[in-house]
């Protein structure tokens, strides 16, 4: 078994993805996202995303919020982070429910996809050029076309040389 595997407060699914606990790569994005959603006052709003076996939400966030403050501090000293991660970790799957660390982690996959694309303004024309080059040379996305027209340049500049 996994140290980041997820363990379950009901059945575990038959069927589908396993839930996993944070991982250090993730720390940068996840932390924020964490942050907003273990406030206690998230647990009126959404009470499902929340482990019901929880006397007092409050009292759980008061012992959660240090161990995530030492961890970012821990983690900006480049000091080893492994062991109260996995803390963390566990205060984390005793502070969620299952629905509820499913839905945080869906959060975090779509703030992973984002930081993954980014959006430029181009004129019109440029756009209307760009289709039209990958048309004639039959390629299937503007990544495509974009990165050939990039390499083309690169090849010339060298060759100029």
């Amino acid at each position: 078994m996994s140290e980041y595997q997820w363990q379950y407060h009901g059945k575990a699914p038959k069927a589908g993805r396993k839930l996993v606990l944070l991982k250090p790569d993730e720390l940068p994005l996840a932390l924020p996202l964490i942050y907003r959603r273990i406030q206690a006052k998230n647990a009126s709003l959404q009470p499902t995303w929340f482990n019901e076996n929880i006397d007092n939400q409050e009292q759980a966030y008061f012992a959660l919020e240090p161990l995530l403050t030492q961890l970012v501090q821990q983690r900006k000293k480049g000091e080893d982070i492994l062991p109260l991660l996995k803390t963390v970790n566990v205060s984390l799957n005793a502070y969620f429910s299952d629905l509820g660390w499913r839905m945080i982690r869906k959060e975090l996959s779509q703030i992973k996809k984002r930081q993954k694309k980014s959006h430029l303004e181009v004129s019109n024309d440029i756009i209307f050029k760009l289709k039209h080059y990958m048309q004639k040379y039959q390629f299937d996305s503007v990544d495509q076309a974009i990165d050939n027209l990039l390499s083309e340049h690169d090849a010339s500049v060298k060759n100029s040389e």
